[in-house]
């Protein structure tokens, strides 16, 4: 029996990250194998983004221009309430268990290794 080759869906992943070269960094750590990264470096930039599209997984950091992370998670889970979020943090390490009870699904701490982020990204996705 013939069987068209069907695709599966590109992942669509969201960074949220004013740090560039953190946002390249996460970029070629999980860009390609159907996953697809776009970033946004504000939480402003990332609720016109949510309005546009919805992603799969977002990777939130805490400290960012307009405010933070872990307030921006119930805003999250409120509106999109399947989105899976990774909250990354390298100042506010104790923020880990207060983004966990906000409703992130991980949190990371900076600095984190490939096979960390790949593991907890992977774990989020399956």
């Amino acid at each position: 029996m013939f069987r068209p080759n069907v695709k599966k869906p590109l992942i669509k992943i969201l960074v949220i990250e004013d740090e560039g070269d953190m946002c390249l960094l996460l970029e070629l750590l999980l860009d390609g194998k159907g996953m697809e990264v776009e970033h946004v470096r504000s939480l402003s930039d990332a609720r016109e983004f949510l309005d546009r599209e919805q992603p799969t997984l977002i990777v939130l950091d805490n400290r960012l221009p307009d405010g933070l992370g872990i307030d921006f998670i119930a805003y999250l889970k409120s509106l999109y309430p399947d989105i899976k979020i990774l909250m990354i943090s390298g100042v506010d390490v104790a923020a880990g268990d207060a983004a966990l009870e906000t409703g992130a699904d991980t949190f990371l701490a900076k600095p984190f290794t490939q096979a960390q982020l790949k593991s907890s990204v992977s774990s989020l996705l399956n």
